[in-house]
């Protein structure tokens, strides 16, 4: 009986992070007004065709980057291969916007390199070609670089599991390196690399502040313009779902691709994976390939934000600049807190009560991540916006008083939107971590007549911690580094590091933005960290020296 109680109540928190994404597919049912008539004739064209060669570019070079790199530091030995191992996650820390805000100054005509190329040669405007950072091909190159992490921690992660006896098995009929990397490690990683070009594309999908800097037109910004800049909220909702339905295609091809073949182990005996040494040239040129994704995922951007940082560090860090950094991390420790607990409760209701409810619920709540944050943050705010209307006409009827918005301005609607958008990075965590608890410990906390919900706090909490605080860090990062939600539901003259960044690069005050932008990328690093220990640590057999 309890544990039905407790799938009810995971049942319950599936159907209420579900509730924006249900609003705004109901606006399908809504008249279209003038607003959407005047987008479908001006400019919702555009926004279909940059997004999907946004899509195209940055799934194949995330797809090329994440995949070369992630074969190269599993199975060959080169000088600073194990150095590319972790530091190939690096750019996971940086958010895309702050990589487009560094590139846009770097690049744009007035930036140092094509200002020392014309003092250099004597050039004069038109006088050379120079690739145009502020367009598609630029966001797809700065989002390729800022994404491809994604493709290589799941394709090095499904490397690491091969077996040595399907590779050499490959060797032994005669084929060189490429034929074993293509006809045997890559069909065996497909699903993985599937995957993780997937989620790159949700978060390419979900992107605002480096397509809006860099002046392209997709359906992130094309929402958030709608709602602030014409006023409407249904054309806004409307716009929404189409780019839901763009996202449920990536979603589909991903499960269709991974479906329409499958490629198993038929070994259950590990050895140590040997990887090849190479020699001075391929060891060069293995050098090249894996310096070339972290050195314009991280090590460029990285380091001109550093350099903007250091010179403008003393005007911007004062009081509003702490104010805004103390937002932002009470906002994401709230965020996270409450998304651990969720995750647990709907992973331990999985756990104790196997029936279809729960699974559903768990399949509802991890929806959010797949759905970008202007998406999320307006599926929040209209329902709220309603609630809000109600209880200003009560009070107007029984009081004469004007409240205004009680909760839809709040920071209660941030942090309901972050749990929402992030509770599945929260939900995988716990649920892998609790997966490691043998079921006898249930059993036994049963049998001395403990509660699930005693059994939670005293018995699975203390063993699985690490995975719990390694849930709590991820939605943590992420809250922090997530803009478009913040910019649509903050509180009026609520600033996080995000928005602050956003509207110093907006007012093209580069300098001043690198400053709250490399703080969110050093509050990054440390789940990168744990991410790269992790992928090293989950080798099967990687401590079995025995023979086959």
């Amino acid at each position: 009986m309890r544990a039905s109680r407790l799938g009810i109540a995971a049942s319950a928190i599936g159907l209420i992070v579900a509730l924006p994404i249900a609003v705004v597919v109901a606006h399908l049912f809504v008249p279209q007004g003038d607003t959407w008539q005047h987008l479908a004739g001006t400019v919702l064209s555009r926004y279909v065709i940059n997004t999907a060669w946004l899509v195209f570019g940055v799934g194949l070079g995330t797809l090329v980057f994440g995949v070369a790199s992630a074969w190269l530091v599993t199975m060959c030995r080169f000088p600073g291969s194990r150095l590319f191992e972790w530091a190939l996650l690096l750019p996971l820390a940086v958010p895309g916007y702050a990589i487009a805000y560094a590139y846009a100054g770097l690049f744009e005509f007035a930036g140092p390199v094509q200002t020392g190329l014309r003092d250099a040669f004597g050039l004069m405007r038109g006088d050379y070609w120079f690739p145009e950072i502020r367009s598609l091909g630029g966001a797809a190159f700065i989002l390729s670089v800022a994404l491809y992490p994604y493709v290589y921690m799941l394709a090095r992660s499904a490397f690491l599991a091969q077996s040595i006896c399907a590779l050499e098995i490959g060797r032994t009929l005669g084929l060189g390196p490429l034929g074993v990397f293509l006809r045997v490690g890559l069909p065996l990683a497909r699903p993985a690399i599937v995957a993780g070009v997937a989620f790159a594309l949700m978060e390419t999908l979900s992107d605002y502040g480096a397509v809006q800097h860099l002046g392209v037109d997709t359906f992130t910004t094309g929402i958030y313009r709608t709602w602030f800049a014409l006023g409407d909220a249904t054309a806004a909702a409307q716009l929404a779902v189409v780019l839901l339905a763009v996202v449920g295609t990536v979603l589909g091809l991903e499960r269709l691709l991974r479906g329409t073949a499958r490629f198993e182990h038929t070994s259950r005996r590990y050895r140590p994976l040997e990887p090849t040494r190479l020699g001075p040239a391929r060891a060069a040129l293995a050098f090249l390939i894996c310096l070339v994704p972290v050195g314009f995922g991280f090590l460029l951007p990285g380091g001109q934000l550093l350099a903007w940082a250091i010179r403008a560090a003393p005007q911007v860090i004062d009081r509003r600049f702490a104010l805004e950094a103390l937002n932002s991390l009470w906002l994401a420790l709230a965020s996270a807190a409450l998304a651990v607990i969720i995750a647990l409760v709907i992973a331990y209701a999985g756990r104790a009560s196997r029936g279809q409810m729960t699974r559903l619920a768990a399949r509802v709540a991890s929806l959010g991540y797949a759905v970008p944050g202007s998406v999320i943050a307006v599926g929040v705010l209209l329902p709220l916006s309603w609630v809000d209307q109600g209880l200003g006409a009560i009070a107007r009827g029984l009081f004469g008083l004007s409240p205004g918005l009680l909760i839809g301005g709040t920071v209660a609607a941030l942090i309901f939107a972050y749990v929402v958008r992030f509770l599945a990075v929260s939900l995988k965590t716990v649920d892998a971590a609790l997966t490691k608890v043998t079921p006898s410990m249930d059993g036994a906390a049963r049998a001395l007549g403990t509660s699930p919900t005693g059994t939670v706090l005293r018995v699975h909490a203390p063993l699985i911690s690490g995975g719990l605080l390694t849930a709590g860090l991820l939605v943590l990062v992420d809250t922090m580094k997530e803009l478009p939600a913040t910019l649509i539901l903050r509180p009026f003259d609520f600033n996080t590091l995000a928005v602050r960044a956003y509207e110093l690069a907006s007012d093209e005050q580069l300098r001043e933005a690198a400053v709250p932008a490399l703080l969110i990328v050093l509050v990054g690093l440390l789940p990168v960290a744990l991410i790269s220990r992790a992928i090293a640590r989950a080798r099967p057999g990687r401590h079995d020296r025995a023979g086959l």
